[in-house]
């Protein structure tokens, strides 16, 4: 496993800052206003020929409280847990601080190597104000400024110096990455600690409690999996801080390098026009979906209630009527022993190719039972098809007058190419070309 290292430290010291400019890209989310990182976030980095993984942070505050602010606090003491190194960020301009002291102690406690980062010292007369972090007893500071790269280098020479040696990870593994993604508060926290076994992301009442894209391995059945957990997709009008657009931005961003999707929608409250707009975009990003309706504990033990809601879905969402449904409740635990294996068969749909032969032969037993369509006095042929890509598939169709391919009989023909080839959770995508004259001849 690749060795971890944790930034941690009281609120607005630069943590976030930090952690982008020794990644070299925006991912934790940067603003002016403490408390803005709440859960951990991953990413890896490699300085010197070391590959490491880095985490991101909540403000440490002294408050053991059950508040967000004291959730926000065990998901850093999480973080220190699981790492082998730790970052303790300290401000410059503001000198030793009586939290700084606190975020020391719970160092200490810890037993892990520290190493003290000066942030902020971007001139000469801050940087002799670092002298002051020696009273805490972990080691040398270093004086950097995250926000303009002074002393990152020097900061990353250190790191790789005393972190310990990491086992490659196999270069033939396949990662399947699962997006989990839904309106806010309808439980995608509570499933991923679920999925886990184990608390790993905040789980709490107030809606919109995550705010940025977590990154979490699992393995299950033997095969390896990412679990991207992300903030709750709020409808554009009530998106009314920079954070919440920067989440919003980021659950976008999860969907786009996700293999599969977990739509997480509520069964008290039914399908909302939110939802609609949620899995729509998964639908034309070309990722497999899994529509997974939570809390299902809460609806009642009607026996005609599933199939009611399954006409809603119908109703509301008839172009996604090739994704699986699973009735689940992530806090009773009901049904999730089926989530996993639902994601790896939706996954391998994704990736599968269709044989030319057979795909033809689909096809043209598709057309004799139900003919093309035509118009004016032409008629649509269907001369070949073939596979053009996977993730989602993608076929093409070579025709005499691609634009009588009508609505309709396209959806007919997914339709076949569904049951033929087993192509569940996954949209296809078909293209209908003109065949050029050299085919013809």
């Amino acid at each position: 496993m690749k060795p971890i290292v944790a930034i941690v430290g009281r609120p607005n010291v630069g943590k976030s800052t930090l952690f982008n400019r020794l990644v070299q890209r925006r991912i934790a989310i940067i603003e002016d206003q403490p408390g803005i990182t709440r859960d951990r976030i991953y990413a890896d980095t490699e300085w010197n020929g070391r590959t490491f993984t880095l985490v991101d942070t909540g403000g440490i505050v002294p408050d053991p409280a059950e508040t967000l602010t004291g959730l926000v606090r065990r998901q850093a003491e999480l973080a220190i847990a699981e790492a082998d190194l730790v970052v303790l960020v300290l401000d410059v301009r503001d000198g030793l601080t009586a939290t700084d002291q606190d975020v020391a102690d719970l160092l200490r406690r810890a037993r892990k190597p520290v190493i003290l980062c000066a942030n902020k010292g971007d001139i000469p007369r801050l940087q002799e104000r670092a002298v002051e972090f020696y009273r805490l007893g972990l080691g040398d500071p270093i004086t950097c400024s995250a926000e303009h790269g002074l002393g990152t280098g020097d900061l990353l020479d250190r790191v790789v110096a005393e972190l310990p040696e990491g086992e490659p990870p196999p270069e033939d593994e396949q990662v399947i990455r699962v997006a989990v993604i839904g309106r806010p508060n309808v439980g995608k926290s509570s499933l991923v600690n679920a999925l886990l076994g184990r608390e790993r992301v905040i789980v709490s009442e107030v809606s919109g409690t995550t705010r940025d894209a977590i990154d979490v391995p699992l393995v299950a059945d033997g095969r390896n999996y990412l679990l991207i957990d992300t903030a709750g997709m709020r409808r554009r009008a009530r998106i009314d801080e920079a954070v919440e657009r920067y989440s919003v931005m980021r659950t976008l961003r999860a969907v786009d390098r996700a293999d599969v999707v977990l739509t997480l929608l509520e069964a008290p409250a039914g399908v909302t026009e939110q939802d609609q707009r949620i899995v729509g975009y998964v639908h034309e990003a070309g990722k497999g979906q899994i529509l997974l309706i939570n809390k299902w504990d809460l609806a009642g033990h009607d026996e005609g209630a599933r199939g009611r809601f399954l006409d809603k879905l119908s109703a509301g969402l008839s172009f996604l009527d090739y994704a699986p449904r699973l009735f689940i409740s992530a806090r009773t635990g009901q049904r999730l022993n089926r989530v996993m294996p639902a994601v790896a068969k939706v996954a391998e749909a994704c990736r599968r190719r269709a044989p030319t032969a057979e795909l033809n032969r689909v096809i043209a037993e598709a057309a004799s039972m139900t003919p093309p369509p035509g118009e004016g006095g032409k008629r649509l042929k269907l001369y070949y098809a073939t596979q053009g890509g996977a993730k989602p598939p993608v076929f093409l169709f070579f025709t005499n007058e691609p634009d009588l391919a009508h609505f309709s009989y396209r959806r007919y023909l997914e339709n076949r190419l569904r049951e033929a080839f087993d192509f569940e959770g996954t949209p296809i995508r078909l293209i209908f070309k003109r065949r050029s004259r050299s085919e013809t001849q």
